[in-house]
């Protein structure tokens, strides 16, 4: 289930709010300029699928979000619990940074959570398959994968380089809860 927590950014051990109603996530979400939507995940895509695999099931959705938004490359993150770089990768995204560009997922199977830093505020966003989330370029934030990882997500870019971050020097993303292993289930 999705689930959205709302903290205040020095209170980390009780959120001010919690969501788990997807209508509720998107329109709390919403006031900040961060996008979130339920897509029918209707394709059977597991970690170890391959990019084109997975590009070639949603290339219907990729092909209209890349048309309205103008982005210019796509790519797919797909790892597993037993992925040999797994502690390497959740490290890179656990610090907080920014992007010059949104950053848009789309969750095709398993989880993974974003966390958002606005405005003295933290959002902490469990995003389940089925979720797109499109974080503001410039938003504050990082990113959790568990330490057992199970997750395939689109990526969608402004910028043909890709991912790529800029690190705020902030510890504050060392202080909120982490992800906790989610069942490997679509």
């Amino acid at each position: 289930m999705s689930r959205l927590r709302i903290f205040d950014e020095h209170r980390p051990e009780a959120p001010l709010s919690t969501h788990t109603v997807h209508a509720a996530i998107a329109r709390e979400l919403d006031k900040v300029g961060v996008r979130f939507e339920q897509w029918a995940a209707s394709q059977p895509i597991a970690p170890g699928a391959s990019q084109d695999e997975v590009i070639a099931a949603y290339r219907g959705d990729i092909d209209r979000l890349m048309a309205e938004e103008g982005y210019q490359a796509v790519d797919v993150i797909s790892l597993k619990a037993d992925h040999p770089d797994r502690a390497a990768l959740r490290q890179k995204f656990l610090s907080e940074h920014t992007h010059s560009e949104d950053e848009v997922r789309f969750f095709v199977a398993g989880a993974g959570q974003f966390t958002l830093h606005i405005d003295g505020k933290v959002y902490d966003v469990l995003c389940q398959a089925g979720d797109l989330i499109g974080v503001p370029d410039g938003t504050r934030h990082w990113f959790d994968m568990s330490e057992a990882p199970y997750f395939v997500a689109i990526r969608l870019f402004t910028n043909k380089d890709g991912w790529v971050a800029n690190f705020t020097g902030s510890d504050i993303a060392q202080g909120f809860p982490r992800m906790e292993p989610v069942a490997a289930v679509g």
